[in-house]
């Protein structure tokens, strides 16, 4: 039989605090892996876990885009203190300019979206931290370091992501700093530096500014980074294949 023609990239990344009281604690972990299709499609599955703080959440994404590296469709899964939260499902139809939203949770019950896909959209929030890492490719780093408006449609606009799926739009900016090396757990890579900075107060309450250090390839693997503000968190590749 052929050999299938796709990619995969694996690995695992740590979330830890930075609060005094909890320093370098580990306060969750995310599983992640990255299919690249023959055909130039990305799938990411991504298994995350929050800790700390609480209430806990768990949350399980499968995530696709096609060659142009346009959303395609998402199905998102979440636990709250380990009960059921909600699940959803999203598809995005770029021809028509739509995107539909099927999502179901006790607090909501089944709710269906449609809604115009936003002009300029540069991707879809998933909220896993290796998702956050891969939608840097927004970014025209040949142009160097500058920041440029983005606008994200994500499946919840809270911080966490704790909340049954919908469709919301947030508008954050987002910074391309310059190049680094990082040495973690995983070892060493040669970096973009990124930040995300919230002007516009996303989900109500802004979010303090988010660092991420990002391989300098076309895979776009998240490495390192961390939000400060009132959420002080730290996150780290500690293990990757490919």
């Amino acid at each position: 039989m052929p050999a299938m023609a796709h990619r995969r990239i694996t690995g695992r990344i740590r979330y830890t605090s930075k609060k005094p009281e909890r320093l370098d604690q580990e306060r969750g972990r995310e599983d992640f892996a990255f299919t690249h299709h023959a055909d130039g499609a990305v799938t990411i599955r991504a298994h995350c876990e929050i800790e700390e703080p609480a209430p806990t959440v768990m949350r399980d994404i499968l995530y696709s885009l096609d060659a142009r590296r346009s959303p395609m469709d998402c199905h998102v899964r979440l636990s709250l203190d380990d009960a059921y939260l909600g699940s959803g499902w999203v598809r995005f139809d770029h021809d028509a300019g739509v995107a539909e939203c099927e999502s179901h949770g006790p607090s909501i019950g089944r709710v269906s979206q449609r809604m115009p896909i936003p002009d300029g959209m540069v991707g879809f929030g998933t909220h896993p931290i290796v998702g956050d890492g891969f939608l840097t490719r927004c970014m025209d780093v040949a142009a160097g370091p500058h920041r440029r408006h983005v606008t994200v449609l994500l499946p919840s606009p809270d911080h966490r992501g704790a909340t049954p799926p919908l469709l919301a739009r947030v508008d954050i900016h987002l910074e391309y700093v310059g190049e680094a090396e990082r040495t973690v757990a995983a070892g060493i890579f040669a970096c973009r530096h990124f930040r995300f900075v919230d002007e516009a107060a996303m989900g109500g309450t802004q979010h303090p500014p988010y660092d991420m250090w990002v391989t300098a390839d076309d895979d776009s693997i998240f490495v390192c980074g961390g939000v400060g503000g009132y959420m002080q968190t730290w996150y780290e590749l500690v293990e990757l294949r490919r």
